[in-house]
């Protein structure tokens, strides 16, 4: 008897184990999959979960590994249901058929009404007529300063245009030995295309590479050079940013929401004496506009379920949710009306430069073109280059970009 008691445990043990391992294969083959590239989504979505009784399996990829990931399951057809896209990476991925075209579900859903959205960002969800994802969190580059030290020159408020900035950075750099006025982003591609803009540049399209004649984009170069060529932004690397900033010796940057942390858990004896503004203004004061989409894969099978999840994910509830817990700014304009954002003196800063945007060239030859640009600017600042030549060496090298 005891025998039989025992084999019928085992027995019923063992079918409960087999029904648990079907009901969790089921659950996931009937699970939206989503991939990511922040591990906080996988403990977010549980809210999404809870209330509407779905289950979302989250794969987080890392950065590194985007690009060899996403190419394989395009030209796999073996993706996700829904698939977060950062905005420069949009052209590359459109024009491989990654997304599949969302402008026919747009007045379907409440949330992806384009008006809810700042411009910019709905621009970057635009590629050759296709609605290829919904804004989900934005960013944008301000200035960040030291108001007692930019006070003492004559700038308390920071420098409000060009003229102001070279003013200001000039008289900074005559404080004496190792001080200077910014620390300018040297590997940063999208700095230069922004210089260019503020001084009423932008690119067309159509043009190539014969939009790098303009002189407004070698004005905007020649300012640039300007900073290393009198020493008014270091040349070589220096002191780590937040202790440059900490003891003055550069008391400006130009830098996103993240390095408001930085700062303020970094430099606490600081506190009450910086802090940030939009950008100087030539004939502008455009900052790039960036962040992340969520688009449905092309082939995905759960078309409505994905776009119900995509739909909670544009929302400005859960976009502010977002921000509190990771601090990535939220694309929808309503969830910028909580005081959260509204009355905090800095957050909000970003918020005003939102309105100020451009969008970086939407072109799959964007990302080569702008490191070259980077390469061939170095041999100005840094090797004692001609300008005007080097450009003119830079717009043959484009021209090769854009015929391959």
């Amino acid at each position: 008897m005891k025998n039989k008691v025992t084999l019928i445990i085992g027995l019923t043990a063992a079918v409960m184990l087999l029904l648990a391992g079907c009901s969790s294969s089921e659950d996931n083959e009937n699970a939206i999959k989503v991939w990511t590239m922040n591990n906080s989504m996988k403990d977010f979505v549980k809210k999404y979960e809870e209330k509407n009784d779905v289950s979302v399996d989250v794969q987080v990829i890392p950065w590194g590994e985007v690009r060899d990931k996403f190419l394989t399951a395009i030209a796999s057809g073996e993706g996700p249901d829904v698939v977060q896209v950062g905005t420069t990476g949009v052209p590359e991925y459109a024009s491989a058929g990654m997304f599949k075209d969302l402008s026919d579900y747009i007045s379907e859903y409440e949330n992806f009404n384009p008006d809810n959205f700042y411009e910019g960002a709905i621009g970057t969800t635009q590629f050759e007529g296709e609605t290829i994802g919904i804004p989900f969190h934005v960013d944008t580059r301000v200035l960040f300063y030291r108001t007692d030290i930019l006070a003492d020159v004559g700038y308390p408020e920071g420098p409000k245009t060009w003229d102001d900035m070279v003013d200001a950075s000039r008289k900074l750099a005559e404080r004496g030995d190792d001080q200077y006025a910014i620390d300018l982003p040297r590997d940063d591609p999208q700095y230069p295309f922004m210089l260019a803009w503020q001084h009423g540049w932008n690119y067309k399209k159509g043009e190539g590479a014969s939009n790098f004649e303009d002189p407004k984009f070698i004005e905007a170069m020649s300012k640039y050079e300007t900073f290393y060529q009198e020493g008014l932004s270091q040349l070589e690397e220096g002191k780590e940013l937040v202790q440059s900033f900490s003891d003055g010796s550069k008391p400006m940057f130009f830098s996103g929401p993240w390095d408001i942390k930085t700062i303020s858990e970094g430099a606490p004896e600081i506190e009450g004496k910086w802090d940030v503004r939009v950008m100087p203004e030539k004939e502008t004061n455009r900052s790039m506009i960036g962040g992340s989409h969520f688009g449905v894969f092309h082939n995905s099978e759960k078309v409505e379920q994905s776009l119900d999840f995509i739909n909670w994910l544009a929302d400005a509830d859960t976009q502010l949710e977002w921000y509190k817990e990771v601090n990535e700014l939220p694309a929808n304009l309503e969830a910028w009306e909580d005081p959260i954002l509204a009355d905090d003196p800095k957050f909000s800063v970003f918020g005003e430069q939102l309105q100020s945007t451009e969008l970086l060239p939407m072109i799959t030859e964007y990302t080569e073109m702008s490191e070259e640009l980077l390469k061939y600017l170095e041999e100005v600042y840094r090797g004692g280059a001609d300008l005007e030549s080097t450009l003119e060496e830079y717009r043959t090298k484009v021209t090769e970009i854009l015929s391959e």
